[in-house]
């Protein structure tokens, strides 16, 4: 025992002299310490219903419960949390874990009242005399987490290793990273609701977390039977408006939907999905179109029986999956892998074969009880700036196609490219390695309308197109295509104020006076892809009805006002892969009811 510890406790004496304090009224008078645990805050406008602070709470103290002026949007449920303090032990535990740092509990601890029901409030909404107070309890500091804030870095190809190849340039998780990824989420299920095809997100996670692949892989077929696909190429909106996001990093939903798609070989799909014999129907269905909506269509409809044919234009399946999107991101093998498993199933393909062109659509509604058209989008569209008609002048949906075609494709050894979506990328990235193969050196110069914030492209495309030595040039409009003796010499560019007006309509503005000018022996356009509808006669178009911007209109099921002919797919709703599984999933329901409908 130290001599300190012997002097300690005749320290106390100092306060004889000292005068007394007392408290007269403890009741009202004795404050919490400053991070006392009181009853809870809420700002309702971060707050975005996840359900966390409910679910960690082991004393069920917390259900979340609609609030009327709180509407369900993208990313908010809608719901907020109510405490009920005849269950709350004030741990905490629920501030501790909130995503958004919206719940926090104030240094206030009483509250007398008559009415038991009373203690039963939702914070922040209905309004108590703590709801300013600035003291108590909040998340201890930065590094306090129950949750890991960032992703589990996902291994790529080094540019070095993938700029001269199609190889593809991501790897995939290992079973570890996997989990630990899959041990971040907090299964709010806000992603569910975001998901065009309404995937069970969280339910195929936990398969993760506790390795469970087939339960995961059968969760994935309930509303997605294009798991490899997706898993690679997939918008993923759904990590959008991730819970996780708001404090770190979203959870990596695509990269964990493809790590449990590649866990299971092809061969194994029947025995896991439990598919050993479908029953056939009489009734028969004719898809034009093998692409994403044209593929879930007819996984659906064989599922329920229906003798279904699809006919495709190209020499294989996958639309623009396959001639649009690159090898290196997304490898034919496994674009076959997801193909397969559906001709497996009884589905058929008739390959180089145009409607209206070797088949009619006539012909289509004599010989079965129902079309469904999804075409996609093939057709790329025109600035139509001078230049552009120019032999060296090209389209970027062209060029992508020939490329998988095998075609030889023209490589200069400067390209300009016009356009800022993930078309626009796949073009600069795809003539960069034709180039690099080439001349051993790439030279792209790509330029859009849109600022960088506000480019369409996935910010990872874009990062990675510059790992490439692509040039990434935003904010500029093209105006004219400059041609010297017949021979295509660059592109001239003047700056791009704004893209979109205030009423957030496309309505670029530009600096004339603010001008550059690109040097390039072909230019190739990429600011969107349009649809070819002519295989539809013209006797069957005037019975259908139309959008204010001319899309055909259809019901909530892809039900043209022709009753017979169901459309849908990236010729309905744009180009997104999940939302063109979505439409064939939704479109087989309705072609089955119409079917049931008109044999009663």
């Amino acid at each position: 025992m130290s001599l300190k510890d012997i002097i300690k406790p005749f320290s106390a004496w100092s306060n004889v002299l000292k005068d007394p304090v007392t408290v007269k009224d403890p009741l009202n008078d004795r404050p919490g310490a400053p991070r006392y645990r009181g009853f809870h805050q809420n700002d309702v406008e971060e707050c975005i219903g996840c359900g966390a602070c409910s679910t960690i709470c082991e004393n069920e103290a917390i259900s979340l419960v609609p609030v009327e002026g709180i509407e369900t949007t993208d990313g908010d449920s809608g719901l907020r949390p109510m405490l009920d303090y005849g269950r709350c032990c004030w741990c905490a535990l629920c501030v501790d874990i909130c995503s958004t740092d919206s719940l926090k509990m104030s240094n206030e601890y009483t509250w007398v009242d008559e009415d038991p029901e009373v203690f039963k409030f939702i914070p922040g909404v209905d309004k108590k005399h703590w709801d300013d107070n600035e003291l108590g309890w909040t998340r201890p500091g930065d590094n306090y987490d129950f949750n890991e804030r960032k992703r589990v870095h996902m291994p790529e190809l080094a540019p070095e290793d993938r700029d001269k190849s199609f190889v593809e340039l991501v790897q995939g998780y290992s079973k570890e990273e996997a989990q630990k990824e899959a041990d971040r989420c907090i299964e709010c299920g806000l992603c569910t609701a975001t998901c065009p095809a309404h995937m069970g997100i969280p339910e195929y996670i936990a398969a993760i977390r506790e390795d469970d692949i087939e339960a995961g892989f059968k969760k994935l077929y309930e509303t997605n039977p294009l798991p490899e696909i997706c898993g690679r190429i997939c918008t993923h909106k759904c990590e959008t408006v991730c819970a996780m996001g708001h404090r770190g990093e979203p959870i990596s939903i695509r990269w964990l939907k493809r790590y449990i798609a590649d866990q299971v070989e092809s061969d194994e799909y029947k025995q896991v999905l439990e598919m050993d014999s479908i029953e056939n129907k009489e009734s028969k269905v004719a898809i034009i179109g093998a692409g994403p909506a044209g593929l879930s269509a007819a996984y659906y409809l064989r599922n329920m029986g229906y003798q279904v044919k699809i006919f495709e234009a190209l020499p294989q399946a996958g639309g623009m999956m396959r001639y649009g999107i690159p090898e290196y991101r997304l490898p034919y093998d496994q674009l076959d892998k997801d193909i397969n498993f559906i001709l497996e199933l009884g589905a058929e393909i008739q390959y180089n074969t145009r409607i209206g062109k070797d088949i009619s659509m006539e012909q289509l509604q004599k010989d079965y009880d129902a079309v469904f058209a999804a075409t996609g989008l093939h057709d790329g569209r025109s600035t139509r700036i001078p230049g552009t008609d120019h032999e060296d002048s090209y389209q970027a949906a062209d060029l992508l196609r020939d490329i998988t075609l095998g075609k030889e494709v023209p490589v200069k050894e400067r390209i300009v490219v016009i356009g800022g979506g993930n078309v626009a990328m796949d073009i600069t990235r795809s003539m960069a390695r034709l180039q690099n193969q080439q001349f051993g050196k790439v030279q792209v110069i790509t330029t859009s309308l849109e600022s960088e914030d506000i480019m369409p492209a996935d910010r990872e495309e874009i990062v990675e197109a510059r790992e490439e030595n692509a040039d990434i040039r935003p904010g500029w409009g093209p105006t004219e295509i400059v041609i010297e003796d017949g021979k295509v010499k660059g592109l001239t560019v003047q700056k791009c104020l704004s893209v979109f007006n205030k009423e957030g309509k496309f309505a670029p503005e530009f600096d004339n006076e603010d001008t550059d000018f690109f040097p390039g022996d072909m230019v190739i356009e990429s600011i969107g892809q349009g649809a070819n509808l002519s295989y539809i006669t013209e006797d069957i178009k005037v019975d259908l009805e139309y959008t204010e911007r001319g899309r055909i209109k259809v019901n909530k099921n892809f039900q043209s006002a022709v009753d017979w002919l169901f459309i849908g797919g990236d010729i309905i709703e744009g180009p997104d892969v999940i939302h063109g599984i979505a439409n064939g999933h939704k479109a087989a329901v309705g072609i089955d009811n119409f079917i049931q409908n008109k044999n009663k």
